[in-house]
């Protein structure tokens, strides 16, 4: 472009400074395929704008696979030096846990379980469900927002929500897993615990989510 202007390469990059085109960096998208996607779309964003005056709805989802990782040395901290703080890339992994949280869109409250990874899919999905049965009051609807992940869609599972009809069911389209704000927490969570900690056993990984989540 600087050849081509007749101007220097430091004007050039003092321009894209100043008005911000950034022509080396790209981004990516995906669509979904989802033939049911509008309204899938509409179900989601009317359970989070307008939900049931009867009902709470719920975002729910799984994080599975939390690597205790302890790391080969000590981190180190923000300072003269070094900053900001750095930790060791190699690690050895000490077990893995996961976590089913289920959160209040309007409150923000969770009610969630931590479990080891090795616990089947059917099990953590009916224990989940019925852990929210318990702390809901009996005398609401459960509108739970979920992701397309197999767990929901396991028999036992399906047997579980036709038992206790409050229970309410509404998917994300496929490949639209940002619609549901669980996402966003599981962000966080990876950020701010898990990916910064050092663990030596899956027991004290789990007590670090459980502490970050309460």
């Amino acid at each position: 472009m600087a050849r081509h202007a007749g101007v220097s390469r430091s004007t050039v990059s003092g321009i894209w400074r100043r008005n911000g085109p950034k022509p080396h960096g790209t981004r990516t998208f995906k669509l979904s395929k989802d033939k049911h996607f509008e309204r899938k779309l509409c179900d989601v964003i009317g359970l989070c704008l307008d939900p049931p005056e009867t009902a709470i709805s719920l975002c729910c989802g799984e994080k599975t696979q939390c690597q205790a990782l302890e790391r080969t040395q000590p981190g180190l901290p923000l300072g003269i030096g070094h900053t900001p703080g750095r930790r060791r890339t190699t690690a050895t992994v000490t077990g893995r846990s996961a976590c089913s949280p289920a959160m209040s869109y309007l409150e923000g409250k969770l009610i969630y379980r931590t479990v080891r990874s090795r616990n089947t899919p059917t099990k953590n999905g009916c224990a989940s469900l019925s852990r929210i049965r318990r702390e809901v009051p009996k005398d609401l609807d459960v509108h739970m927002i979920a992701d397309n992940c197999s767990t929901h869609k396991l028999a036992k599972v399906k047997a579980w929500l036709e038992l206790h009809k409050r229970f309410h069911m509404c998917f994300t389209p496929i490949w639209s897993p940002w619609m549901n704000l669980v996402e966003r927490l599981f962000a966080d969570l990876t950020e701010r615990c898990i990916r910064s900690g050092s663990f030596t056993s899956v027991k004290e990984l789990t007590g670090a989510i459980t502490t970050y989540l309460a």
